[in-house]
């Protein structure tokens, strides 16, 4: 596979804040065509207050996931980093000899229910919305990678993020034991005053859907990438800690493989516990 170079390319907008059309107590989140109608009018300000414009730029893919998604989708944005800043978009461009490709992180309402809206899976407090989806939707999030030609985007695979909310950026990486790149998605875990991250592995190639891995910190939990048996799949390792009520204590680490038969991890002590990713 082509040693991978990767780059951020963002929209540009104006300084002034975009209008939302909507009526006074109206919910566009139980009107799809609200939804979309604003959608439409948000996209036509930016189109027109961007510079320099190319047909894959993140605007472009913006419109295709309104034309092309169901109603409730959309392509989000990185958590903020600063209060008044604007939020990058969740878009990751790889120039590869064959084209350009695009990892984006999209997020679709659960048919049925009313629509999400991006403010409400995006951020530390959202990482709460599991405890009340019902309230504000349910959101389903997909890393879905496109290939930009003639002039439209192709949609090479799509991998569900098993997430709902608290959404704050994502990342091209590679593990340190044999270069294999990834794709780390992170999530806030307001409950565990932690972060989760969710790796896609390119095992196969950038263009075969990608190994995912979850790992993530807190005060009394982490799970961090690992060696274990050097085949071409990340492992890991659980750590275990007493927590005591003056101090917390890392006590011990088990190491999980993966298990190519059965597509789970195993528990390297415990056969009889494994884990999905």
């Amino acid at each position: 596979m082509a040693v991978i170079v990767f780059s951020f390319l963002f929209f540009t907008c104006g300084k002034k804040s975009t209008p939302e059309v909507k009526a006074p107590g109206e919910d566009v989140a139980l009107s799809p065509n609200k939804d979309a109608e604003i959608q439409q009018y948000n996209l036509a300000v930016n189109e027109a207050q961007a510079g320099n414009r190319n047909p894959y730029d993140t605007l472009s893919l913006i419109s295709y996931v309104l034309a092309n998604y169901p109603s409730g989708s959309y392509l989000i944005t990185f958590d903020k980093t600063l209060t008044y800043n604007l939020p990058k978009p969740a878009v990751i461009y790889l120039p590869q000899s064959d084209g350009t490709y695009i990892f984006a992180l999209i997020a679709r309402s659960k048919p049925g229910e009313k629509l999400i809206e991006p403010k409400n899976i995006i951020g530390y407090n959202q990482s709460f919305v599991d405890l009340d989806s019902t309230k504000v939707g349910t959101s389903f999030f997909y890393l879905t990678l496109f290939k930009c030609e003639n002039n439209t985007f192709t949609k090479i695979w799509e991998s569900v993020v098993p997430d709902d909310g608290g959404f704050n950026n994502m990342a091209m990486e590679k593990w340190a034991f044999n270069g294999t790149p990834y794709v780390k998605v992170n999530f806030h875990y307001a409950r565990g005053i932690g972060n989760i991250d969710y790796n896609y592995f390119l095992i196969n190639g950038l263009t075969q859907l990608p190994h995912l891995l979850m790992t993530y910190k807190g005060i009394d939990f982490q799970r961090t990438i690992a060696n274990v048996n050097n085949d071409k799949y990340p492992d890991y390792y659980e750590y275990l800690y007493f927590n005591y009520a003056d101090r917390i204590i890392a006590k011990d680490s088990i190491a999980f493989v993966w298990d190519v038969k059965d597509s789970v991890y195993v528990n390297t002590r415990n056969h009889r516990q494994t884990r999905p990713y």
